[in-house]
């Protein structure tokens, strides 16, 4: 069941670059009944090396921009180490931190889901816009980072969609594969560090580790593969649909 849970979920990702943690977060705590903090800690190691793989077969390190993953990082990691702390320390001081994380994990689906359904009109209303500037878009950038790195920390979701979205209404004159490649390599070192954090401190599975990756490797590169040819129109709004779903089902839960 873990390696077919990897395998949809890794498809999922080479064909749309979302869904690493948005979609494995939720089925590891709804279906198979993982502790969120554990299932949080496993899916962000996961993630990491699901997208280095999906990203190399996609070729996308000739589109990253590194001025703008230079930003992202210099918000994102810092965030991501203060918040694994943090969400310990919660953990420690009683039984609340599993609580934030459902609401914190359920929030962000929500999000997401909007985000992965509305993503090409932000977009277009961002190059009516015209767009900021490079020096005008450095510390909203910045702040971007420190977000995601918080979000990913705590519900292992935001990399995806939102950072996509978001560098897109900042970036508006950068081509889209430019901003999804940088985006893509941007959640590979970020996942590692805060999925590190998650280690140490115990919060990682790694049976259910290697089970979900003998899945999700075959899947991301079948998925990165077929990419190409996917229907975008209909991908993206059953994609939102199903993390929509997950997100008021973990908020009710």
């Amino acid at each position: 069941m873990h390696m077919t849970a990897g395998f949809l979920v890794g498809a999922l990702v080479g064909l749309t670059g979302v869904g690493g943690g948005a979609l494995m977060t939720p089925l590891l705590v709804l279906m198979f009944g993982v502790n969120p903090k554990t299932a949080v800690g496993t899916d962000l190691l996961f993630a990491a090396i699901t997208k280095t793989v999906g990203s190399t077969v996609h070729g996308w390190r000739d589109t990253v921009d590194w001025r703008i993953f230079r930003r992202l990082a210099a918000g994102s990691i810092p965030a991501a180490l203060l918040s694994v702390i943090a969400l310990q320390w919660v953990g420690e001081i009683g039984a609340h931190a599993e609580r934030v994380i459902i609401a914190f994990l359920g929030c962000m689906l929500i999000l997401t889901a909007f985000a992965a359904l509305f993503q090409k009109r932000l977009v277009r209303f961002a190059r009516r816009g015209g767009g900021r500037d490079d020096r005008r878009a450095l510390l909203p950038t910045v702040m971007l980072g420190a977000f995601i790195g918080v979000a990913v920390s705590i519900s292992s979701v935001g990399a995806g969609a939102i950072g996509v979205t978001a560098l897109l209404m900042l970036y508006p004159r950068l081509p889209v594969s430019r901003i999804v490649g940088t985006d893509i390599v941007h959640a590979v070192p970020l996942a590692l560090v805060a999925g590190s954090g998650h280690w140490l401190y115990g919060d990682v599975d790694p049976e259910l580790l290697v089970s979900l990756l003998m899945g999700s490797i075959p899947g991301v590169i079948i998925g990165s593969l077929l990419s190409s040819r996917a229907p975008d129109h209909l991908l993206r709004p059953a994609l939102a649909a199903v993390l929509l779903l997950s997100g008021v089902k973990l908020l009710i839960h």
